[in-house]
């Protein structure tokens, strides 16, 4: 039986082979998946289950949901874009969601990275003041 650290760790090698310059290359993870897949090597099972844990971090680490009252024009997400770009690097996934209760503004989610601009958020912020 294969410990669980070795797993972890060859889980990790893995994921560090899917990268390129510091981005996930999907046609890397697929070919990692596959390599694994065909050889089947001892605890394969638990090893793919480490290794997708591992993946959708990276996703989700590099992924930014933008949430607003209505739906954002071009030019703004441009600029998003580009003002996100310029803290986090290039390279993101970009959502986008329509949220009505935001009132106005805007709510942008990077990773566990959250900056809450709407009027939303700002009436919550008072509402707890006066507790």
């Amino acid at each position: 039986m294969i410990s669980n650290r070795l797993i972890r760790r060859e889980a990790k090698r893995l994921h560090r082979l899917c990268l390129v310059e510091g981005r996930l290359d999907e046609a890397r993870v697929r070919a990692v998946v596959d390599q694994v897949l065909a050889q089947r090597p001892r605890g394969y099972l638990r090893l793919l289950s480490h290794f997708q844990r591992l993946v959708k971090l990276d996703i989700e680490r590099r992924t930014a949901r933008v949430e607003t009252a209505v739906p954002l024009p071009e030019d703004l997400r441009e600029r998003l874009h580009q003002q996100v770009g310029q803290r986090y690097g290039p390279g993101l996934y970009w959502q986008y969601a329509v949220e009505p209760a935001l009132i106005a503004g805007l709510r942008l989610r990077v990773g566990s990275d959250v900056y809450d601009a709407s009027v939303l958020g700002r009436l919550r912020q008072l509402a707890e003041s006066f507790d």
